[in-house]
């Protein structure tokens, strides 16, 4: 029964096993089926090889740790084959994945398959690390093994995450979104898209892999999976079951006697022994003169006479100005660039191995792999430019097909001078057959169907007979049904209407194989001979030998029977009495475009082996090339939220390297790399959830980016749990490492330790979980290597498409305004770190533009430079540009921002004073705050400056009298002898730096004080248990106190001290709140600039809302410490103010609007002015409204106190004019 398969977008019908597949289970919204999906869908099949792959790995990493920690003998080279053998099935299943499912899961769900696709790159990437280490192998050097098992973990964890991955999002949504017949398509696709050497393999690994309930559940899912054709259900069991026999196909006389025997009629048997001296005498030519070898010719020639028909082509549209079709002509370039990429597969692989290990064509063959790229672009350019395609184009594409033919020949040329000659010499025909049979076994199934037909169809009768009776002689006797495919489908190339394969298939008997024997032979000798008496090139000679016309287009091929081979059944051609017929794959072929081209360059990178040069690459040449590219754009306010990956990169190489080190059992490196792993891990947590919380939904609110950010949600809790462990892990070594020391510092072990070994048993325990560390550290390192290069190349470019700089700025200001002022004295200094002087100057003017309406530049000059232990690990480079920054505004404003001292100030008189109030009032660029409070400072300049000058006589007066003034504790609980005041709970009190005196808080000083007190110049303390005055600090630093905490909050910057709340300060208020915390419970908003609960995230912005006066009790609201509630207009006011004020009123004291939902109140107006009659003279007058809620002008009827909006409803209105109307009492 035919099933649709997904291809290119369009549906394609499959043969499928079961007449009828019952119906797709209903999906949940999740996207998981209501029933398992191991239970119910084809997909399960990846299942079965996850879990072999996953096995796989196990056993290499075991293999590995062995060899690391010397246990059972482990052996290197074991460990070599294990990782040969991991790496080819596991880059063949990744391959097909990317040329099958990825495509067709990309056509029904957006955003998903790329970011698999990207994982697959890393994948390949630390194969080839692992291979490099392999090469450089040093068997007496512990830390080389130690790396090795490091290398083996980092793989199995990158590919046990991706696994995960996909068995959790992709997995579920191909069953959601594709039916039964659609996933028996696309996994029987996936599996003609292995080449065929490979399944033979892949298979048997797959079913020793898994149980024998497994392997029953496997065959039965691929009995719905593979067609319903019983020489295509064959070929996959056989592969399946491992049915493969060590003995080649036996020599012609004893094959075809067994055919003879079960085919041809008994008066013919009799010439079996009659001929044996003609097929020695034919033997012997064969083995003399034809070379089986040869055949290869007939690949070169078929490519560079479908190379010559494109560069005709070419040559044509030059002409004729005539591209009517460059799809078509595409697909041709893409085919035989395909065909060329899987025969340099084979060379590089099965034919040059076998020569000699120093021959190599590779160079040669990433050349014409780079040519065909460039043609092909070129042909991507005309078709996208259409109609506006200029003769420069054409000419362009015409001398690239002219080069690629030239580059082919010579390369052909060469092999055939220098390769073929050889494999004359030292092969014999047998040797020689066998490795033109694994040759085209490196192809997939898909590709040789179209493959086989379109060579045959190159070749005369003779040379196909030939091709064909050399692939029937090698074929080992397992594989005899995968040659009559492979024979038949050849067939349907040829079109003379003869069958070529019908005697090698056993369908002759013995006379008519005599008679076919005798003319290939005769055929092949003649070319050969041909060959050895002529002086001209191989190639030239075979041509000279060929009698068969040109080949057709291969668009003939790539559209017809030959290749879209579906359903198969139906599709009979009858051929010389005997039907060589046989079913097609059932795969759309026109899908080995752009997909499976790749997949063909892949495989030939994974045939040119890890010592290849261009696999010798390291993640971090990703980082390079990002670099690279994004050098040339403009600087984009996203960018520096990226640029914390620098910062993790550098970290996560500290850890890699450094954690080699753990096993020396030093205690300090032990605490300090501890300490440092504890860091990173709070700053990349803190960075990823502003992703998860903020960027990730941003993107998703695009309704083109859907699912984009999804895989990297799930790397995020991947990466959690990596952390988690590494963090168990280190604190069972400290352990670990203190039982050491406990032992090593017993005077009598043997006392203590019944068994002397214990010691060496503990420090063995040590190593073993200091290798798992530090492969673990190798782990976390690869994965948010790859984590973060995927961002950068998928996520990165994003926002520069669809995201102004605006809103980049607003997704900056939303993510600084919900990281604490901890964690970002934390992140700055560690970021700026790891960044140039530049990148260090763009990143400081992103942050301080993003928070402009804050006051988070204030908060950070004065923790910038108030810190030592935050300046110490900044750059000299940021230092100097903090600095020279800050003398930046100074120089803005000399000439107007006029700074005295207060003796200045009191010496000068009121002019001086007026003409520099003058100044500051003209300064435009002055904010307006700093505006305001620089000429109310110099208005009242003398008062101030007298009542300063009385302060420090005051003060210098009392310290000469009694230093300790105010030096007695102060309890907020005298009963229970808890030490603080009335405002707060704290075991310090502050000495004012305006008057000296101490108080446990500034409201104490202010309360006792004709001036304010300062808290941020505070620089000592008192503790009130000792009476020690010290410099300002979270502990008590005399020696008796033992290190007694003020309060279980400090605030460094406010100098605030609280023992009973959870308070936090807020960076860009500058101020500490009440609350667990930025991103916790409360968000800062850049606009309001100020800090508002999560619940409120979505609220109506006022620029800096809250800096003004409360309209009740007109106290500062921004600095308030009482509580703040937001009216629905927009306004603030204290929280017992509205309480008091909304006992008698409804409005906003400020814009006149409802405070809150006034329904029910305008209701009972409702009743009342209906139950209310008024006197007739006032009954007929009207008066002309304004409502203060939906502000529309209106008439409604007189009355003293309530007028109605015609519009909202409202009774919030006022009188505007009174007239009388006749219309009013309408």
């Amino acid at each position: 029964m035919a099933a649709p398969g997904i291809q290119n977008g369009s549906v394609s019908v499959m043969a499928v096993a079961q007449a009828s597949a019952p119906a797709p289970a209903p999906v949940e919204q999740n996207g998981n089926s209501s029933a398992e999906l191991e239970a119910s869908s084809p997909i399960r099949i990846f299942l079965f090889f996850h879990k072999a792959i996953r096995m796989e790995l196990d056993g290499l990493h075991r293999a590995a740790m062995a060899l690391a920690t010397n246990r059972n003998g482990g052996d290197i080279r074991q460990l070599v084959e294990k990782c040969h053998f991991l790496r080819s099935i596991y880059k063949h299943h990744c391959n097909a994945e990317d040329e099958v499912i990825f495509p067709a899961l990309d056509i029904r769900v957006k955003n998903v398959a790329r970011t698999y696709s990207l994982e697959h790159e890393g994948e390949s990437v630390l194969f080839d690390q692992l291979f490099t280490l392999l090469e450089n192998e040093a068997d007496n050097e512990e830390s080389y093994k130690r790396e090795l098992a490091s290398c083996t973990g980092a793989l199995q964890t990158s590919i046990n995450q991706h696994m995960s991955k996909e068995e959790e999002q992709v997995f579920p949504l191909l069953n959601e979104k594709f039916s039964f017949k659609e996933q028996a398509s696309l996994v029987w696709q996936f599996l003609c898209s292995i080449p065929v050497n490979m399944m033979a393999e892949f298979l048997p690994w797959l079913s020793s892999s898994i149980s024998p309930d497994e392997r029953q559940d496997m065959r039965k899912c691929l009995h719905k999976i593979i067609p319903d054709e019983k020489l295509l259900q064959q070929i996959i069991f056989n592969w399946m079951d491992g049915v493969k026999l060590s003995s080649k196909r036996k020599r012609c006389e004893e094959d075809y006697r067994h055919s003879m025997s079960t085919g041809p009629p008994a008066k013919d048997k009799h010439c079996n022994c009659a001929s044996s001296h003609t097929s020695e005498r034919y033997n012997l030519l064969s083995e003399s003169l034809y070379h089986p070898i040869d055949d290869i010719l007939h690949w070169h020639k078929a490519i560079q006479n479908e190379l010559n028909d494109i560069a005709e082509a070419a040559r044509s549209i030059k002409l004729t100005g005539d591209f009517s079709d460059p799809s078509s002509f595409n697909r041709r370039l893409q085919f035989i660039a395909e065909v060329c990429i899987f025969h340099s597969i084979a060379e590089d692989k099965v034919i040059f191995p076998a020569l000699d290990a120093e021959l190599s064509f590779v160079q040669e063959h990433a050349e014409e792999e780079s040519e065909f790229d460039k043609f092909r672009s070129l042909i991507e350019n005309v078709e996208s430019a259409g109609a506006n395609s200029s003769a420069e184009f054409y000419s362009r594409l015409c001398s690239q097909a002219d080069h690629i033919m030239e580059t082919i020949k010579k390369h052909f040329h060469n092999e055939e001078t220098q390769v073929l000659p050889l494999a004359r010499k030292y092969f014999s025909s047998e040797r020689q057959r066998e490795l033109l049979y694994q040759s085209i076994c490196v192809m997939p199934l898909r590709l040789l169907e179209c493959v086989l037909p379109w060579l045959i169809r190159s070749l005369s009768e003779e040379e196909a007979r030939c091709f064909l009776y050399n692939m029937h002689m090698a074929a080992p006797a397992s594989d005899t049904a995968l040659i009559t495919l492979f024979s038949g489908w050849a067939c349907k190339g040829y079109p003379r209407g003869i069958c070529l394969s019908s005697w090698a298939t056993g369908c002759y008997s013995t006379k008519d194989f005599k008679e076919s024997q005798e003319d290939v032979i005769k055929s092949c000798c003649q070319c050969a001979f041909s060959r050895m008496c002529n002086e001209t090139t191989p190639f030239d000679q075979a041509i000279n030998c060929e009698t068969a016309s040109k080949p057709e287009n291969v668009n003939f091929l790539l559209e017809s029977n030959g290749c879209n081979l579906s359903g198969t059944r139906s599709q009979k051609v009858s051929l010389a009495n005997q039907s060589c017929c046989v079913p097609g794959l059932g795969v759309d072929n026109n899908s080995l475009g752009m997909n499976s081209l790749a997949s063909a360059k892949s495989m030939r990178s994974l045939s040119m082996g890890p010592s290849a040069p261009s696999l010798n690459s390291s993640l971090f040449n990703w980082e390079t090339e990002t670099s690279s590219s994004e050098g040339g754009l403009t600087t984009r306010p996203i960018d520096n939220i990226f640029k914390f990956h620098k910062a993790i990169r550098k970290d996560l190489e500290f850890l890699d390297i450094e954690s080699g080190k753990l096993s020396n059992c030093d205690e300090t490196y032990l605490r300090q790399f501890s300490g440092r792993f504890r860091l990173l891990w709070g700053l990349y947590r803190a960075h990823s959830n502003a992703e998860d919380d903020i960027v990730f939904p941003a993107l998703e609110s695009r309704e083109t980016l859907h699912n984009v950010s999804h895989s990297y949600t799930l790397d995020h809790k991947q990466e959690e749990e990596l952390f988690e462990d590494i963090s168990s892990a280190l604190d069972e070594l400290s352990q670990l490492h203190d039982l050491l020391n406990a032992k090593n510092l017993a005077d009598d072990l043997c006392e203590r330790f019944s068994d002397s070994s214990s010691l060496a048993d503990t420090l063995r325990k040590y190593n073993d979980l200091a290798t798992k560390i530090q492969g673990m550290c190798k782990s976390i390192r690869v994965t948010l290597d790859h984590h973060v290069i995927r961002e950068e190349v998928e996520l990165w470019p994003l926002f520069d498409k669809h995201f102004s700089v605006e809103e980049q700025d607003k997704l900056v200001g939303r993510i600084i305004g919900t990281t604490g002022a901890e964690v970002l004295q934390s992140m700055l200094p560690w970021v700026t770190s790891a960044l140039t002087h530049e990148e260090q100057n763009r990143m400081m003017d992103t942050l301080r533009h993003a928070t402009k309406n804050t006051m988070f530049s204030e908060w950070l000059n004065e923790w910038w430079e108030g810190t030592p232990a935050a300046s110490s690990q900044l750059s000299t480079s940021e230092i100097s540009n903090s600095k020279e920054y800050e003398m930046h505004e100074s120089m803005d404003h000399s000439d107007y921002n006029f700074k005295p001292g207060w003796k200045d100030i009191f010496r000068m008189n009121q002019n001086e004073l007026e003409s520099e109030i003058r100044k500051v009032s003209r300064d435009s660029s002055l904010d307006p705050r700093r505006k305001d409070y620089l000429i109310q400072n110099l208005l009242t300049s003398r008062w101030i400056a007298s009542q300063q000058k009385n302060s420090q006589s005051r003060s210098s007066e009392a310290e000469d009298n009694d230093d300790s003034l105010g030096c007695s504790p102060s309890f907020r609980d005298p009963d229970k002898h808890i030490f603080g005041c009335e405002h707060y709970k704290r075991n310090c009190k502050l000495r004012a730096a305006c008057c000296g005196k101490l108080f446990a808080c500034r409201f104490c000083h202010d309360k006792v004080s004709d001036h304010s007190m300062d808290r941020k110049a505070t620089s000592e303390m008192m503790c009130m248990n000792c009476l020690t005055i010290q410099p300002v600090g979270p502990i008590c630093t005399t020696p008796s106190c033992h290190g007694l905490s003020m309060a279980k909050y400090y605030c460094s910057s406010c100098r605030f001290f609280d023992d009973e709340r959870d308070v936090y300060h807020c960076p860009s208020c500058n101020l500490c709140r009440v609350g667990k915390g930025l991103g916790i419970d409360f968000f800062h908003c850049m606009t309001c600039n100020c800090c508002l609960g999560m619940k409120v995230l979505d609220h109506k912005c006022w620029e800096k809302s809250l800096e003004t006066n409360c309209p009740i009790c007109c106290d500062f609201l921004f600095t308030s410490s009482a509580t703040v509630r937001a009216l629905p207009c927009g306004h603030y006011m204290h929280s017992a103010c509205f309480q008091a004020y909304a006992c008698t009123h409804y409005i906003c004291p400020i814009c006149s609007k409802s405070m809150g939902d006034m329904l029910v109140y305008f209701g009972m107006l409702d009743a009342l002015m209906a139950s209310e009659v008024l006197p007739e003279e006032y009954r007929d007058r009207c008066q002309d409204i304004l409502c203060n809620d939906c502000d529309r002008k209106g008439l409604a009827p007189f009355h003293w106190l309530y007028h109605k909006c015609g519009f909202c409803g409202s009774y919030n209105t006022r009188i505007i004019k009174v007239e009388r109307s006749p219309s009013c009492s309408s």
